[in-house]
């Protein structure tokens, strides 16, 4: 058997989620569609992540295995022409045996896409929330650097869940303008149930003078979901990289899929 690894590019706007569901469409269920019509048996593939419903991905990174004997280029090549549209391989690279999309991560990057200006921007409407007053951002700047640490990120971790370790190192959190485009970049070990969302939920209030920079540290001591602001639209997220030790990242790692290297 050889593990495979690939990376995946998708538009979530249709899509119940990564996760496969019973009678709605979802990511995962598509990708195991093509890899059984290819192999001829029924094939798993392990995310690592469980995107929402209607978040998209520019480098989300999966696992499978197989005993079909075909060649990474042939993997790719056969799994694109048999994907719709609005999913799309990147690449296939043979794994370690050991290596597993979700449990080998050591870190993760995520974007936020705000556009904030007084007119409706209808090409973006499905790739970005929509805000029609004007942030303030040198004050959500200012907040965001205070969430950077490790810290229990209880207070932006939607309920119900599974998770037993509130607790992540959340290395980067920067905000960049491009015209009336605001982008939010996320990198942290690890991330709770609709972490980043909560967080910039929280953020644009910050934007609105709703709540100031100071409050942040507020939202993490209390520890309640309750205590941090709303959660964002799925739709204006985008997992953008997934990294891995050297030895299972396949010369992925530190590669920003729309180009250029990240730090």
């Amino acid at each position: 058997m050889t593990t495979f690894k690939v990376v995946i590019e998708y538009d979530g706007t249709h899509y119940a989620g990564w996760q496969r569901q019973l009678n709605v469409p979802t990511i995962q269920a598509t990708v195991e569609d093509a890899l059984t019509a290819i192999a001829q048996t029924r094939l798993t593939i392990i995310g690592a992540g469980r995107t929402d419903a209607g978040v998209h991905a520019l480098g989300q990174v999966a696992s499978f295995r197989t005993d079909r004997g075909l060649s990474r280029r042939e993997w790719l090549r056969a799994l694109n022409a048999h994907l719709p549209a609005d999913i799309s391989a990147l690449s296939v690279e043979e794994a370690p045996d050991d290596f597993h999309a979700r449990y080998s991560a050591r870190g993760k990057l995520y974007e936020y896409h705000l556009m904030n200006r007084s007119e409706r921007a209808p090409l973006l409407r499905e790739r970005a929330w929509m805000l029609y007053k004007s942030l303030d951002l040198a004050a959500m700047t200012d907040a965001a650097a205070r969430l950077i640490g490790a810290h229990d990120f209880s207070s932006f971790e939607t309920a119900p869940t599974d998770n037993e370790n509130p607790h992540c190192r959340l290395d980067r959190l920067d905000l960049r303008r491009e015209r009336d485009l605001i982008i939010l970049s996320f990198y942290a070990d690890r991330f709770l149930k609709q972490m980043v969302r909560a967080m910039v939920g929280t953020l644009v209030e910050v934007g609105q003078g709703k709540r100031t920079a100071a409050d942040m540290k507020t939202a993490l001591d209390a520890r309640s979901r309750a205590a941090a602001g709303r959660t964002a639209p799925a739709h204006g997220l985008y997992l953008v990289r997934v990294d891995y030790d050297d030895a299972t990242d396949c010369g992925q790692a530190t590669t920003d899929p729309r180009g250029g290297k990240q730090d």
